[in-house]
């Protein structure tokens, strides 16, 4: 993948809520990772902007986040993510953070796309988690000429719970009948 962006920004840590600098990298498939250093040996955060941002605020659009002592307000950058928590951070100046923001807006909604040979042309694939991207092996300019299979494989176990909970009831019934019929002339001597 492309490398959008990267540059130092101010990161406001989650707890303590203390200003760090920190190495970013924005790269084209929504990959927004936060290094120690530019080095890139070792990184702190990685977030996948096109799975978990819900939207993305800079300047006095971000209230209730002091930026750190030198910076105006106008420098903030606010990530807010799906699980209710954002990421706060400041750049240097506000050109900066205005660009950040685009970039990370860019970055967020801009689809991925890749290479087939086979027909000399470029294919949108979504990129996400739970996709894997395949290009047909057929010869140049034909896809694959062969019948589409669907398999549909059940769970040996998929039905298990009902089966246990009927059989459990069953036995339930069965030891109530019995021990009324069976422990009735005991009770009596």
């Amino acid at each position: 993948m492309a490398l959008m962006r990267s540059g130092w920004l101010w990161r406001q840590s989650s707890i303590l809520k203390r200003w760090k600098l920190n190495f970013f990298d924005l790269w084209v498939d929504g990959n927004f990772v936060c290094y120690k250093d530019d080095s890139r040996s070792d990184y702190e955060t990685t977030l996948r902007l096109k799975e978990k941002c819900v939207s993305i605020k800079s300047g006095l659009e971000c209230t209730g986040v002091c930026p750190p002592e030198a910076r105006p307000r106008e420098c903030l950058l606010l990530v807010l993510l799906r699980d209710r928590s954002t990421l706060v951070m400041c750049a240097n100046s506000e050109d900066e953070a205005l660009s950040w923001k685009l970039a990370l807006m860019e970055a967020k909604r801009s689809p991925v796309y890749t290479y087939d040979p086979y027909d000399d042309n470029y294919q949108f694939v979504p990129v996400d988690s739970h996709n894997a991207i395949y290009i047909s092996p057929g010869y140049p300019g034909y896809g694959y000429g062969g019948t589409h299979h669907v398999v549909i494989h059940e769970d040996p176990c998929d039905g298990m719970g009902e089966e246990v909970a009927l059989g459990l009831l069953a036995g339930m019934a069965t030891g109530a009948a019995l021990q009324s019929f069976l422990w009735m002339p005991f009770w009596f001597c």
